[in-house]
């Protein structure tokens, strides 16, 4: 929120973590209402990259976790970011908002960040024991095509349970489904984007 408006750096905000090389930048309940003062603000869908401009070099990977709606706090993200990296829940409703947000998508690459691409879909919440959960990995395999991350999250209770004990699942509980699935996938995105790292 303040790095946002402006009224501390990036480097004030800054935070490291218990986990090696990771650090963050936390938010809370205030994050909400920057999206209302910002309506106004000049360049305002230019905030989050300004804010970055500069800086980022420090590390191989920024993420940049964006709240479900397509508010202006997204389209932030969407303008300082390179690629984007879309969660899809294998549930009912999983893929009705995906051509909303595909649009939206679109838009800030016409008008905003040229350069921003599709990094890859991560299918979510994935539980075996349902058809349904397959039939959303399928459409989406469809759809997106090799797009699609060979490592899927499954429905774990260690990643539903972890956040309520304010720690990442890997120092949760590394040895669980849920966390061995995240290494996985950190794994394949480094693989994915060799030239990144190193």
């Amino acid at each position: 929120y303040e790095m946002l408006l402006g009224l501390r750096s990036l480097d004030e905000v800054l935070l490291d973590t218990e986990v090696p090389y990771l650090q963050l930048i936390p938010a809370d309940n205030r994050l909400a209402g920057a999206e209302i003062e910002l309506v106004d603000q000049p360049s305002r869908e230019y905030r989050l990259s300004q804010a970055l401009e500069g800086r980022t070099d420090r590390w191989d990977f920024i993420l940049l976790d964006t709240p479900p709606s397509l508010g202006l706090l997204t389209v932030n993200a969407l303008t300082a970011a390179r690629s984007v990296l879309i969660p899809i829940q294998c549930e009912y409703y999983a893929l009705e908002g995906l051509s909303q947000l595909l649009n939206t998508i679109r838009v800030v690459q016409q008008g905003i960040n040229r350069d921003l691409r599709v990094e890859g879909v991560l299918l979510t919440m994935f539980d075996r024991r349902l058809r349904l959960s397959q039939q959303v990995a399928d459409e989406a395999r469809e759809y997106f095509g090799d797009a699609v991350y060979d490592t899927i999250i499954p429905r774990n209770v260690t990643l539903g349970e972890s956040p309520s004990f304010g720690r990442p699942v890997i120092l949760h509980d590394v040895q669980s489904r849920g966390a061995q699935a995240y290494l996985e996938l950190a794994q394949e995105v480094i693989r994915r984007e060799p030239t990144r790292v190193g």
